[in-house]
């Protein structure tokens, strides 16, 4: 019986772009896309969702790599990155409605252990998980998406059967790695209104 729901966090839960993470924290606009690829590229953020570099050395390597007075504010962004974080359209409700409905929900997300310490600064995301049953960080699980062993250790951990359960994200590989592991998925594509209709709530 289709009863447990599984939800990414970046652009299910919450809007996650770079460029709108940044433009808060610079006065220059031309300063923004740059900062942006700095601040959210790859190099670190791959190494944070494994849990295997700390903020404090994104941080140091983003002041060697930038100018010096690019550097001071790269670390403002970084720093406040959580806390400029917005809902995605509709999906705060869908949440609380299949909450208030009794189904069980888990969150499975690749993010760092520095937004696992702090996203209850926030008041919004607090309220959100709150209504969850379980949250798995990749980070801190030190297992990542789409590997199957993440999507095993959620399941193991919080005493789930697969075949109960659907996982949304907006990754198709993400949907795919859940397969491995006998979870059904749903491609999220930013329309809540749509996932609504596709879960019947």
């Amino acid at each position: 019986m289709m009863n447990t729901y599984i939800f990414d966090f970046g652009n299910v839960l919450a809007e996650f772009y770079p460029e709108k993470l940044t433009e808060p924290y610079v006065t220059d606009i031309n300063d923004i896309k740059y900062l942006s690829e700095a601040v959210f590229d790859r190099l670190y953020w791959d190494k944070l969702d494994a849990g295997t570099i700390t903020d404090d050395e994104v941080k140091e390597a983003l002041i060697k790599r930038l100018p010096e007075n690019k550097g001071a504010v790269a670390c403002k962004i970084y720093d406040s990155w959580v806390k400029t974080l917005t809902p995605v359209a509709g999906m705060q409700n869908l949440i609380f409605d299949l909450h208030k409905a009794g189904k069980k929900l888990y969150l499975l997300s690749n993010i760092s252990t520095g937004f696992a310490k702090s996203y209850a600064e926030v008041e919004w995301i607090k309220e959100l998980f709150d209504c969850f049953d379980g949250l798995v960080f990749s980070a801190v699980a030190g297992k990542i998406k789409p590997n199957k062993d993440i999507f095993e250790h959620l399941l193991k951990t919080y005493n789930l059967k697969a075949e109960d359960c659907i996982f949304i994200d907006d990754s198709q590989k993400n949907i795919d790695g859940a397969k491995t592991a006998g979870i059904s998925g749903y491609l999220f594509d930013g329309d809540a209104i749509k996932l609504r209709e596709f879960l019947n709530i």
